[in-house]
């Protein structure tokens, strides 16, 4: 639809026009099926005997390493290793192969930023040596010495003569991943029959992501999924050691294809692969008590999810008593994080966060807009929980979604008309980011509860391009653009008062804002200077009838919440107050400056640049496919 053409008949009125160009609301959600995938998947645990063998040798080098040191007049050093950033090799499967340059380019860019991502927020004891996946002892033997007595107990006592290879969820895992096994014919005896031998492993690895680009039939089951994974080999701890994450082929091409959107979802696949999974709620530790490097003292957590007094199941640990706690701004010490109850049987517990309560949290089942997704304190907390990883909590965004609303936020009773987060009706407003124009709606995980969901066709305020899609910009006075946010207004010029009984409802409209401290900022109209909003109040401006609602606590409070990078312009003026760069490029340099400080000047940049990334790259990101000899490259 065309903005309004004054002075021509037959026009539609701002609001009828509003209908029509908005009939079409939702933006498309990723769902996430982990759950189902992963209750499908073989896992295979180190054991127990390994890990005290592992434990053993580490001793062993320890007390070889610091008598050496003796030997040598040199002082001991630390017997302690410190947690070091998570090594994630990628191996792409061979069936991934067939894929076009723009989709190999589109998925290294993707899984190469999730994981870098993940391996700057979580540090783990690292592997020692070459990382070796366990095989199944189910699959490759017939039968186990079950005597305890015996010197060859829970050794396999005869081969399986159908075994064949391993898997990962649907991918064949190469021999030269896995460990060896050997088969015992007596009881008692020592000697033993070579079954497969030990590959050779992989280096400098903790965790191997199996990557399989296919479009596979849950993919074509499933249009609201992206990406699936499951995890299958653990340590003798409970640490998962491999996993796959399969990437719906078909969603890396065409227009829906969104990066930033595609990122996430890898991310939140990992977070769910590497312990965010109701099936390793129960292995989760207790690493708070011990000072052993090889995490030999922690203790068991036993059960960590239970229902709450209205039934919600919630994780009790606590780090997420703590960071739900200050999140809400509520001392409950039973303050534990809230599960999905939409996806889980009565009394079951499910790999999601409740939506209501922590909506825009990056595990929660659906996912929206990329923009409004954060990877928030709350999960970065359960991370920590699981006691394998030592987690940067201080790198966690910011989570708007029920900032300090008390304990009681998001539960049925109290959604519909007790906080300003929910909506009712089915009227047009703003997401509570401010970012987007919304529909008032609600989903299958809100369960009747009501929020302001970004729809299509010109929601973005931040974006300039969206002022052509608005039918309200003549009468409403939008503006579009970076600094623009959304704000419920009624405004109408008044020379357009005429058409004041169709357009004086409130709904979402984009103006200009800028910062002048915590939780103050101006707002600008088309046409009008620069005006105080005073946060929790409402203005008038000149020229118009009707008002604009200042939000509270939802602007200029929270600096990591912004459009997109890749929609900052070149140049952006700013109020003092905001902690904003001015970027120039250099054609914008001045015609004063001389080809030689701009070689200086070249230098030094290139100069910083390789001291920080040699100082921020202590994680490395392999990528690998499968050859026909599954050779490391």
């Amino acid at each position: 639809m065309h903005s309004l053409a004054r002075g021509k008949p037959m026009v539609l009125p701002p609001t009828w026009r509003l209908w029509v160009g908005m009939l079409f609301v939702v933006v498309s959600e990723q769902r996430c099926i982990f759950d189902e995938v992963q209750a499908q998947a073989k896992v295979v645990q180190a054991a127990p005997t390994e890990l005290r063998l592992l434990q053993a040798m580490n001793r062993v080098g320890r007390m070889a390493s610091a008598e050496r040191r003796m030997k040598l007049g040199k002082p001991a050093l630390s017997t302690l290793a410190s947690p070091q950033p998570i090594r994630i090799r990628l191996w792409i499967v061979k069936e991934s192969g067939n894929l076009s340059g723009n989709e190999k380019e589109r998925m290294e860019a993707v899984v190469e930023e999730a994981v870098r991502v993940v391996s700057s927020l979580l540090s783990v004891n690292r592997v020692k040596g070459p990382l070796l996946l366990s095989r199944d002892i189910n699959k490759y033997c017939k039968f186990l010495w079950k005597n305890s007595s015996t010197a060859n107990y829970n050794r396999c006592g005869r081969a399986n003569s159908n075994y064949r290879t391993e898997t990962c969820l649907d991918v064949t895992i190469p021999d030269d991943h896995l460990d060896g096994c050997d088969i015992y014919m007596s009881a008692d005896s020592p000697q033993r029959t070579e079954l497969r031998p030990k590959g050779s492993g992989l280096p400098d690895t903790d965790f191997l992501l199996y990557l399989h680009i296919q479009s596979t039939d849950k993919c074509r089951a499933e249009p609201g999924v992206l990406a699936y994974a499951a995890h299958c080999r653990t340590d003798a701890q409970g640490r998962p050691l491999a996993g796959v994450v399969v990437i719906c082929r078909d969603r890396l091409t065409g227009a829906t294809y969104k990066r930033q959107a595609a990122v996430q979802t890898v991310i939140h696949e990992l977070f769910h692969v590497l312990g965010f999974s109701k099936e390793l709620f129960h292995t989760w530790r207790d690493c708070s008590s011990t000072s052993q490097a090889d995490g030999s003292g922690c203790s068991h957590r036993g059960k960590v999810t239970h229902a709450d007094q209205s039934g919600q199941m919630r994780i009790f640990t606590p780090s997420v008593i703590s960071a739900l706690q200050k999140h809400l701004g509520s001392t409950d010490p039973e303050l534990g994080g809230p599960l999905e109850n939409l996806d889980a049987p009565l009394g079951r517990v499910s790999s999601h966060w409740e939506s209501r309560v922590l909506q825009g949290s990056i595990m929660t089942a659906v996912l929206g807009d990329s923009t409004t997704v954060r990877i928030d304190p709350v999960t970065l907390a359960a991370l920590q929980d699981t006691g394998w990883y030592i987690v940067d909590l201080s790198r966690a965004q910011s989570l708007v979604w029920g900032d300090g609303e008390g304990g009681t936020f998001g539960s049925l009773s109290t959604c519909q008309n007790k906080s300003t987060f929910f909506c009712s009706g089915s009227g047009f407003g703003c997401h509570f980011l401010h970012l987007h124009k919304g529909a008032c709606q609600t989903d299958q995980y809100l369960e009747g509860c009501r929020v302001y969901k970004p729809f299509k066709n010109g929601s973005e305020c931040w974006k300039k391009e969206d002022m052509g899609q608005s039918d309200e910009e003549d009468s409403g006075g939008e503006i579009f653009g970076f600094d623009s946010r959304c704000f419920f207004s009624n405004l109408t010029r008044q020379s357009q008062s005429q058409f004041l009984s169709f357009s004086s409802s409130v709904k979402g409209r984009c103006y200009r804002h800028r910062c002048t401290g915590q939780n103050r900022y101006q707002i600008q109209v088309s046409g009008s200077e620069w005006m105080d909003c005073p946060a929790g109040g409402s203005i008038q401006i000149e020229g118009y009838l009707g008002s604009v609602s200042c939000p509270d606590r939802r602007l200029c409070l929270y600096p990591d919440i912004s459009p997109p990078s890749d929609h900052i312009p070149s140049s952006i003026t700013s109020a003092p107050s905001e902690k904003l760069t001015s970027i120039q490029t250099p054609t914008q340099l001045p015609h004063t400056a001389t080809k030689a400080s701009f070689i200086i000047v070249a230098v030094c940049l290139l100069s910083a640049v390789l001291v920080s990334f040699k100082r921020c790259c202590s994680f490395r990101i392999r990528i690998h496919t499968f050859t026909d000899d599954h050779s490391d490259p």
